[in-house]
């Protein structure tokens, strides 16, 4: 008889954390000052409470501590001993570092980056992806104004909206955060753009927001390559202007050799404008500002085009996690939840890159934590129980008539 061989003696829960070493991340909460006073709920049972709550999208505090009350019996097979009641967590959020969970995060990119980089499927294969590195920033709204200073006003009421904006730095070959830093939504983007922290042949692709002369000569000292999107109020000298046509006559490309002077800055610069041909949109023309002066024109386009990435990064992550609410009021609660957020996103993007079947982020990210089925083989093969019951209800039935 066929028998189903995708149940399996962990919840998915405890397949999705078992690279988790609990004494390490115990150690990381204690150098931060997190374990003084704590009898049982420990850094690690707080990373797991929300963890769970985050890839559950879990609303608030109360939801958290009902969904686990219901599963306590399970709980325990992923290292959770008890239920944490509503005033802990909230304690907790409060009190423990937020740069424990930070450290959390760097320490699990560091020992899977390998393993995300080698996904070719989603990452491509052109030889400068593996040297480009993408820099954007989002806003994650908040209810109130007080925490982190807000940006723009409200078109009707006039009210500004408190915001934290994540900064954020990706490699296209992996897809998830290198670098992340939190700043209140007012902060201006361009601080982010540290020359210092690139080397030699390492390719930038940035929104406008960052031009910046003297980093941009900076980094081309450096040898670092950046591609950026022109503002449209920009002045600058003309030095070499070429127009690249198609075998039809039609305008393809627009290459300028330029230089802008601005306190005592004379940066040498390269302007490619493109005839931009979405379907079902308006043609437009798209001019593109870099330092990089050997590259072909259509590969600086590519570069560019590939910033959209971080874009559906963000996308992904305040689409499949809770970012609308928080589960607690502090500064410090709010970076923690999203550090966990970033977390659980990590964590389903690995588990995307080992699987020999394509998997959405999405179908990932709905999967029933609490499950006890072999995370792996079931994702690999998710026909195989419905081929299993299709089966036995395809054989015939016992002959019960009497002669």
């Amino acid at each position: 008889m066929l028998k189903s061989s995708n149940f399996f003696g962990q919840p998915i829960y405890g397949q999705l954390i078992k690279s988790f070493d609990r004494e390490k991340i115990v150690e990381i909460s204690r150098k931060h000052g997190g374990e003084k006073y704590i009898k049982s709920f420990d850094g690690y049972t707080h990373l797991l409470t929300m963890l769970y709550a985050v890839i559950q999208r879990f609303d608030s505090l109360r939801e958290i501590e009902t969904s686990m009350a219901a599963e306590v019996r399970k709980l325990h097979h992923v290292g959770i001993g008890t239920v944490p009641r509503r005033s802990t967590l909230s304690d907790a959020n409060a009190r423990r570092s937020e740069k424990f969970f930070e450290d959390v995060y760097r320490d699990l990119y560091a020992a899977n980056k390998d393993i995300l980089s080698s996904d070719s499927r989603r990452n491509g294969t052109e030889e400068w992806i593996k040297q480009l590195r993408i820099i954007d920033s989002t806003t994650i709204t908040l209810f109130s104004n007080a925490i982190f200073k807000g940006v723009g006003r409200h078109p009707k009421t006039g009210k500004k909206k408190g915001g934290i904006k994540v900064h954020s730095v990706i490699y296209a070959n992996e897809g998830v955060h290198c670098d992340v830093q939190f700043t209140s939504a007012a902060t201006n983007d361009s601080f982010m753009l540290a020359p210092s922290h690139y080397s030699h042949n390492d390719i930038l692709a940035l929104d406008r927001a960052y031009i910046n002369y003297t980093k941009f000569e900076e980094l081309t000292d450096r040898g670092v390559v950046y591609v950026t999107k022109m503002k449209k109020n920009l002045s600058y000298e003309v030095l070499v202007d070429c127009m690249y046509q198609s075998p039809q006559g039609l305008t393809e490309y627009r290459e300028q050799v330029v230089v802008f002077r601005k306190d005592g800055i004379n940066h040498i610069a390269r302007i490619i404008t493109y005839v931009d041909i979405k379907k079902g949109k308006k043609t437009k023309l798209i001019s593109l500002l870099t330092n990089d002066f050997d590259m072909p024109l259509e590969t600086i386009v590519a570069i560019y085009r590939r910033r959209w990435q971080i874009e559906s990064l963000f996308k992904q992550i305040k689409q499949n996690f809770p970012l609308r609410y928080f589960y607690g009021e502090s500064a410090n609660a709010i970076k923690i939840q999203i550090w966990v957020t970033l977390i659980a996103n990590l964590l389903l993007s690995v588990l995307q890159s080992t699987l020999q079947r394509r998997w959405s982020f999405t179908g990932l990210a709905t999967i029933v934590l609490m499950y006890y089925l072999n995370l792996e083989k079931f994702l690999n093969q998710p026909d195989a129980d419905l081929k299993i019951m299709l089966a036995e209800e395809s054989e015939s039935p016992p002959d019960n008539t009497e002669n």
